[in-house]
């Protein structure tokens, strides 16, 4: 009789410990989730005594440079590597180019709308965060979570659930959450940091946005466009976590355009629980959850507009119907 196959946390742990230069990337575009796994996963085997090289194309925004070792994610990929991982990132597009068109050994995410594109593939749409799923399955892999890695990780658990405030908190997520605090992570200050403060310059590029909110029934959209940062002083080229307050309005769902570089907009969607809007940002190339999706679409902004919110009305028109 044959042996069974190894279960995919087996497997998972014996490569990674077999493994010797590892290369870690998340998304473009990192929001605390995707920088928060990143320095979780790399901080805790690098205490293994792995050496771990942790890479964000677009570098760690500013809003998240607080998080202790911060300072350790390159832009890019130097040297050789003998297995590479992905976080948080439902293809390899979104990673830009930090992989530098190397395969993937290993996926970890959590968005419904991954594409399952490395040779293993952990992927849990139910779990809140992809810090989450290390949260829980780093200490079973066995690596221990320290500190430092333990406030990244509550802080990308913290921020995609909006202050653990969003439809897919469950009583396990929290328990991580309470997991963490207990390797000495400050949740209150990690809270403060990651949600409740803002710069000056992204209160001000708020404010450009605020400006052209516009309304059609349950549908809220609004613009930030490329002058806007630079008048404002903004050095990023996401949307400072507009849209997530926006989503805190009394419309069914939020639309976020936000331009950018090379002729493209990033349209972001949040909808109220029960609407899926994951299936728009697939029809656009893009991807995401449930509740919290996105695109990247070639474009103006005037027509990258007039399609999204086209498709967006008949969503909404056709859910509309079905309670009839």
């Amino acid at each position: 009789m044959s042996e069974p196959a190894p279960s995919l946390h087996a497997r998972i742990a014996s490569e990674l410990h077999a493994a010797g230069r590892i290369l870690a990337v998340s998304h473009v575009r990192p929001d605390g989730d995707a920088v928060g796994a990143l320095l979780g996963f790399g901080l805790s085997l690098q205490a293994a005594g792995k050496q771990v090289q942790m890479v964000l194309a677009d570098g760690v925004p500013a809003g998240l440079r607080h998080l202790p070792s911060a300072g350790f994610i390159q832009r890019r990929a130097k040297g050789d590597f003998d297995y590479a991982v992905v976080l948080d990132a439902s293809d390899l597009e979104r990673t830009g180019k930090a992989l530098g068109g190397r395969p993937a050994d290993l996926n970890i995410d959590h968005h419904v709308t991954n594409l399952q594109f490395a040779r293993l593939n952990l992927v849990e749409p139910g779990a809140v965060a992809t810090s989450a799923i290390l949260a829980e399955h780093l200490p079973r892999w066995g690596f221990a979570i320290g500190l430092e890695a333990a406030s990244a990780l509550l802080t990308g658990i913290i921020t995609d659930t909006i202050g653990f405030r969003t439809s897919n908190m469950t009583p396990a997520a929290l328990r991580l959450a309470a997991n963490l605090m207990e390797c000495g992570a400050n949740l209150p200050e990690l809270y403060r940091a990651g949600l409740g403060q803002k710069s000056f310059e992204a209160a001000r590029y708020w404010g450009a946005g605020l400006t052209r909110l516009q309304r059609d029934g349950k549908l809220i959209w609004t613009t930030l466009y490329l002058s806007d940062r630079q008048s404002v002083g903004y050095n990023g080229n996401d949307d400072a976590d507009l849209v997530n307050f926006l989503s805190s309005t009394d419309g069914d769902v939020v639309v976020l355009f936000n331009e950018q570089n090379g002729g493209k907009v990033k349209v972001s969607w949040r909808a109220r629980p029960s609407l899926d809007v994951s299936e728009l940002a697939v029809q656009f190339g893009g991807g995401g959850h449930p509740a919290a999706a996105g695109a990247e679409i070639p474009g103006t902004v005037a027509d990258v507009q007039e399609k999204v919110l086209e498709v967006t009305r008949a969503f909404l028109a056709a859910q509309a119907g079905s309670l009839k």
